[in-house]
């Protein structure tokens, strides 16, 4: 069992790790991205990689507090949810994706919001060993889905 300090250190280390395996790969739009924290342009839009103790987790979070803006939104993603599985064809590797769609849900902290996102159970960010099974399962998605809003962010322009 870690303290939440060591916790928070060894949290830090990995996300500095895939921070630099992903430094050398240019976006979508071919330019420099910082992966990890992901400026999708749009407010209440956000792309956003969770590793709680257990688990770990990539997606789109729609978190407007406005819940009919919040909801159009996700109707908007729901349209163009064949792009999203399309936009995995520029990985250089198949993956198979399997996008868990979340009309309505809540945050850790009780905030309602949107989830389109994929999890990955059974690898602990605090386990090592599991960081080459945690990196290649963000990687992957992490240019799908840059691939992907590249694709339709103007469709959530206003």
């Amino acid at each position: 069992m870690y303290s939440r300090q060591e916790a928070s250190q060894i949290r830090q280390q990995f996300y500095t790790r895939l921070g630099q395996y992903m430094a050398p790969i240019l976006s979508a739009s071919g330019e420099r991205q910082n992966w990890l924290n992901y400026k999708t342009g749009i407010r209440h839009i956000y792309i956003r990689m969770d590793t709680p103790n257990r688990g770990a987790s990539i997606g789109f979070t729609l978190a407007h507090p406005d819940r009919a803006i919040r909801l159009e939104q996700f109707e908007k993603f729901s349209q163009v949810k064949a792009l999203l599985q399309s936009a995995a064809e520029v990985l250089p590797e198949p993956v198979e994706l399997n996008w868990t769609w979340e009309r309505e849900t809540f945050n850790e902290t009780g905030q309602a919001i949107s989830r389109i996102y994929e999890a990955l159970p059974g690898k602990s960010v605090l386990n090592q060993n599991d960081w080459p099974d945690l990196i290649s399962f963000f990687k992957p998605r992490l240019i799908t889905l840059d691939q992907f809003w590249n694709d339709v962010k103007f469709q959530f322009e206003t």
